[in-house]
């Protein structure tokens, strides 16, 4: 129970720090609609299971020794991650100073948000390294596979449930009503971040 615990606190500690899936949670949840931060949150969800299976199978080990796939993966996430910034920032600069109703630009189906969240999330190869991390740091050649992949699950759900908080707070009707005041502002800063993101990726990985 302890390796569960404590495996539980390192991640809400990771979870809490922001990065380009609480921004893409919390600019959906607040931008449009409950429901549609969910099918973000269950794209998220979803990257998560791959990178954390990936993970406990050694994929970041072979990352360390093939410097040049993680290069490329992490190029072609920033790429997409600076992309989405660029979508946001044009629809920032082409909505007006005071908006009355949600953008009709962001609207789109659940399932275009589903895809969304989960490249967002698959964007950044950092993240099985993360997993590689935890999972190298904290479990053993004692630990049996049934508790390996009960670990797996306990990331999976924390993840799960805490970007559903994000999304439950962000569409609360007191963040919608700030952000119909400061559409452009806040779509501005969230598409700025992703680039900066973006940018990051690419540029940290210099060969």
């Amino acid at each position: 129970m302890s390796l569960f615990l404590t495996i539980a606190l390192v991640h809400l500690v990771a979870l809490l720090s922001p990065g380009p899936d609480f921004f893409f949670v919390s600019q959906t949840a607040v931008s449009r609609t409950r429901r549609q931060a969910m099918f973000g949150v269950i794209g998220i969800t979803l990257g998560v299971v791959v990178w954390s299976a990936l993970a406990l199978a050694g994929l970041q080990l072979l990352l360390q020794r093939l410097a040049w796939l993680e290069r490329l993966i992490a190029i072609a996430g920033g790429l997409y991650l600076a992309w989405m910034g660029v979508k946001m920032l044009r629809g920032a600069l082409k909505a007006p100073a005071v908006a009355g109703e949600p953008k009709a630009a962001l609207q789109q189906s659940d399932w275009a948000t589903l895809r969304a969240g989960l490249l967002t999330n698959l964007s950044n190869p950092k993240v099985v390294i993360y997993f590689g991390s935890v999972f190298s740091a904290f479990l053993g050649d004692r630990v049996d596979t049934a508790t390996r992949w009960g670990l797996w699950t306990l990331v999976i759900l924390e993840t799960f449930v805490w970007f559903t908080v994000v999304a439950g707070v962000f569409a609360l009707p007191a963040m919608r009503r700030g952000y119909l005041r400061l559409s452009r502002w806040i779509d501005g800063l969230a598409g700025a971040v992703f680039v900066a993101f973006g940018l990051h990726l690419i540029f940290s990985h210099k060969g």
